[in-house]
């Protein structure tokens, strides 16, 4: 055991900033409260290694048009401190400023592993104080490489999965327990033979020479005086693939499964112990007989040695680890890592049908990503084997070909021990599935085999927080929101896959193109953060960003370089900012963001860029989805390429850059003149004229202003001549919404939405999906869980129901509320908990009026987009609209009343609204 005694040092001993105690002078301002306290985009982080994490939070009153003018941050170290408003690390004083977001930590100094405790006051905009906020917290990383005491160790063989232990002493009066440890590619860590904490499949999936990622966990209360023991099992995760006869989407290796940790321990008395991994720590194969990120996951319990990671388990017939050098990659903690994966729910079977007396289909009726949890009867030495499919043959029998099962089989098997009912839940594999093949095998021949006493599915991925609800008066339209949903819960994970199954890949393009919809739906703000280092990672010396990041393999040509996918390194960033009014992405990354746009100019040719993979799985009559058909590569990469440089100019704007600013637009504009005399055709079409083309057109601003009517009038002609079905695929959909609503033709979406006989989201409803399908046709050679297609969350929110943020006031500073009633719906509702609170709107109408409810989160001003002809038309809570109180009259917009209003609720109503 390699335990290292240390003082407490004074430069952790603060001479705080004394805060006045008691009551502030003055009235508390009536319903006017600080809520949601967040640091770096968490609760109660731990492991936060930035040196001056960024504080928010949210205001809360019911009151109409309360703002913030003024704000203070007390942090403590302890809570009694804070209590007593003792700021003895920060306070911040009274500050006037609106802002509630993104505060740099300004206080004294911070050391590694510290626990802090803060709080919150605000002044309304007539000066009257909140009461104090609850308080918060947030537990320090490991700031300086150098502090790192633990050392990377390994076995002294290669082994299919790795059992670490080390047994150590805790003395009395024992204050906080706290473990940094990173175990690659996945661990699972106990203290005394118990689990530390939920999550699972960690630390998230990185490129591992350049950024491994570490937890950090409070383990106080799962040690005890005396003898203590620390377990961790190692898998391989992405971090080492390889094809021994199960399906493997590639071979690729970082290494040997390693782990580092540290175990600080902080006394009352001030005296602190580190325990860290070195040589003396022990190592063993372990159960674990295989794992492989895609083939599954084998565990022979007769292997299993009861009490390994208790204190005192005889580990004399163990090996020593092995110290390794340090790898490249730089330890980072929570300020850069996505949301832990957990456990999320769990699902018991629908239907299990008996096929034979060794063979059972178990359906749990939902598509998701899952892990299963068994419990086995039977003799010792009997297998169970679950292999995972998403449907089934007209048989019974599983059909693989949607998950790559034509190249391999990938399954979880259990070998029993005793003759007793085991319980089995696995570590190191998941998949994305609706059915799982159960096999069974006895230990001898002629034995009974083993059999299911149980079984669920555990559903598995981000604990990113559910920030979205939206239902309305068309129940198909409400199962297709809960069809993407499943796809964009299944794939969420430390990367956002494009499906748990097959591929588990980080491709860029639905970062950007349904990153948006993502967003209204779940708070994925890490998972964001951590995309772009992923990105910066994978970054080539020619500037190119890959199509997936973190990058595992290389695929050739445009499915490596194509613009329409390396271009997320650019726009996340900026939607990201928009989303939640945080620069501080757009300024890490401005080298990495100019470098690609001059990579993409490298490979211009005429400006025109060749290398692109056009709209990738559009869909032709009689011809199943995949390599784009109806619109070429170069004409999609050139837009992006004209999208990257127009957004660069304004991130070069934003952030004080003038002459970078200046020369952006300029190239922009050179692209578009280049893309205008290729693409636009004499007769005034776009490309070829798919949906596709006439979409990116009409969005990103590249047509010519007297062409846009006719574009449009074209684009709702394709349309329509193909049934109200969408041509458009992965890249061109999104567009082609865009179009549509920003010119008012929000009933052609609808139309588009409201039918199940053509291929669509109601086709593969009616086909029988429970996940997006990653074909429109949903045809039973691609995935059957995928969210690249997706995009329609956006519009269901931005658009039919009208929650949207204004590019004037980013971070929803300032928002839109533009609903559009279309078709036979009656109403339509939604929330988004943006990050200054929960924005509801909701519309009602029938034959004699229209009725618009908005409730607008404290701090914000919104602009309302009334549907009515005039002004005087209008009521809001029983008055002329333009008279009642924190409503004002803006302007009318053709068929709409524009007004601004403050925080609070309004009731909105038109006399024969449509």
């Amino acid at each position: 055991m390699n335990s290292v005694s240390l003082l407490l040092t004074t430069s952790c001993l603060f001479a705080g900033l004394h805060a006045a105690g008691g009551a502030q002078a003055g009235a508390q301002a009536a319903d006017w409260r600080v809520e949601g306290l967040r640091c770096d985009f968490s609760v109660d982080p731990l492991g936060v290694d930035s040196s001056h994490p960024r504080l928010s939070w949210r205001l809360q009153s019911s009151l109409r048009a309360q703002r913030q003018s003024a704000w203070r941050v007390l942090v403590a170290t302890s809570r009694d401190r804070l209590d007593e408003e003792q700021g003895d690390l920060w306070d911040s004083g009274k500050q006037a400023s609106e802002e509630s977001l993104h505060h740099p930590y300004d206080g004294a100094p911070l050391c590694s592993s510290q626990q802090v405790f803060w709080k919150v006051r605000a002044w309304d905009q007539d000066d009257r104080p909140s009461p104090w906020s609850q308080s918060a917290t947030w537990t320090m990383g490991v700031l300086d490489a150098d502090e790192w005491r633990g050392e990377w160790i390994v076995a002294p063989w290669q082994t299919e999965s790795l059992l670490v232990r080390n047994d150590f002493e805790v003395d009395k009066d024992l204050k906080r327990a706290i473990v940094h440890v990173c175990g690659l590619g996945h661990f699972e860590m106990t203290l005394n033979g118990v689990k530390s904490g939920k999550g699972l499949l960690a630390p998230g999936w990185t490129k591992y020479n350049k950024t491994c990622l570490y937890e950090t966990h409070d383990v106080t209360a799962l040690l005890r005086q005396g003898k203590n023991a620390i377990g961790v099992a190692l898998g391989d995760g992405m971090h080492h693939t390889e094809r021994r006869n199960r399906f493997s989407k590639f071979q690729n290796t970082f290494g040997p499964q390693r782990l580092i940790a540290q175990i600080e321990l902080e006394y009352a008395d001030g005296r602190r112990e580190i325990v860290a991994t070195d040589a003396s720590w022990r190592v063993d194969p372990g159960p674990t007989t295989y794992n492989d990120i895609f083939g599954g996951e084998d565990f022979d319990a007769r292997r299993v040695e009861p009490g390994w990671d208790t204190a005192g388990f005889d580990e004399s017939h163990w090996a020593n680890a092995v110290p390794l050098v340090r790898p490249s990659g730089e330890l980072r903690g929570s300020s850069l890592s996505a949301l832990p994966i957990t456990a999320i729910e769990t699902k018991p079977p629908v239907a299990v049908k008996r096929l034979s007396p060794t063979r059972d289909v178990v359906d749990f009726g939902q598509n998701t990503s899952y892990m299963p949890r068994i419990r086995v009867t039977g003799k010792a030495g009997g297998v169970v084997r679950l292999t995972h499919a998403e449907v089934v043959h007209d048989d019974g029998t599983i059909n693989r070909d949607t998950c790559g099962g034509n190249r391999g089989p990938a399954y979880w098997q259990y070998t029993k021990a005793t003759d007793d009912e085991e319980t089995w839940f696995p570590r190191f594999f998941y998949a994305g599935c609706r059915y799982l093949q159960v096999d069974k095998s006895p230990a001898e021949p002629g034995d009974e085999p083993p059999e299911l006493a149980g079984i669920e599915g555990v559903v598995v991925h981000s604990t990113a927080e559910p920030i979205g609800e939206f239902a309305c008066s068309n129940e198909l339209l409400d199962r297709i929101r809960t069809l993407v949903r499943w796809a964009q819960r299944s794939n969420m994970v430390s990367v956002l896959t494009d499906c748990p199954h097959r591929e588990k890949l980080g491709w860029l393009e639905q970062y950007h193109l349904n990153g948006p919809g993502v967003r209204y739906e779940f708070d994925a703000s890490r998972i964001f953060v951590k995309s772009m280092r992923d990105m910066a990672d994978c970054q080539l010396e020619s500037g190119l960003v890959p199509n997936i990041a973190p990058e595992y393999v290389e695929f050739p040509g445009t499915f490596r370089a194509a613009a329409e996918w390396g271009s997320a390194v650019i726009l996340v960033p900026w939607q990201h900012y928009q989303a939640t009014g945080d620069e501080r992405l757009l300024r890490e990354y401005y080298g990495v963001m100019q470098r690609y746009l001059a990579y993409l100019g490298s490979k211009a040719s005429g400006h025109i860029v060749e290398e692109g993979l056009g709209d990738w799985y559009d869909m032709t009559e009689g011809e199943r989805p995949g390599v784009s058909k109806l619109t070429p590569p170069p004409f999609t990469a050139t837009a992006f390429y004209y999208l990257d440089a127009k957004t660069m100019a304004q991130i070069a704007q934003l952030l004080g850059n003038h002459a970078d600013a200046a020369t952006f637009s300029e190239v922009a504009e050179e692209i578009r003149s280049a893309w205008l005399a290729k693409f636009r055709t004499t007769e005034g079409g776009y490309g070829t004229g798919s949906q596709c083309s006439n979409a990116i057109a009409l969005v990103m601003g590249l047509a010519l202003p007297d062409d846009r009517g006719s574009i449009l009038e074209a684009l709702v002609r394709d349309v329509r001549a193909h049934g109200n079905a969408p041509t458009a695929g992965d890249v061109g959909f999104r567009y082609v919404l865009q179009a549509l609503a920003q010119n008012g033709r929000s009933d052609v979406i609808y139309d588009m939405v409201n039918q199940q006989d053509r291929p669509g989201y109601g086709y593969q409803l009616k086909q029988g999906a429970t996940a997006l399908t990653e074909g429109w046709d949903a045809n039973t050679q691609a995935s059957h869980n995928h969210f690249m297609l997706g995009h329609i969350t956006e519009w269901f929110y931005k658009d039919l129901v009208g929650i949207g943020c204004d590019p004037a006031g980013p971070g929803y500073k300032r928002i839109y509320i533009k609903p559009s009633p279309v078709g036979d719906l009656k109403w339509a509702e939604a929330t988004h908990h943006c990050v200054r609170g929960p924005i509801h709107v909701r519309w009602q109408r029938d034959a004699e009026r229209l009725v618009l409810e908005v409730d607008v989160p404290a701090n914000t001003t919104a602009t309302v987009f009334v549907p009515a002809d005039s002004a005087e038309s209008v009521l809001e809570s029983g008055t002329p609209a333009s008279s009642s109180h924190g409503v004002t009259l803006v302007r009318i917009e053709g068929d709409r009343v524009l007004f601004e209003v403050g925080s609070g609720s309004y009731h909105f109503e038109v006399a024969r609204g449509r």
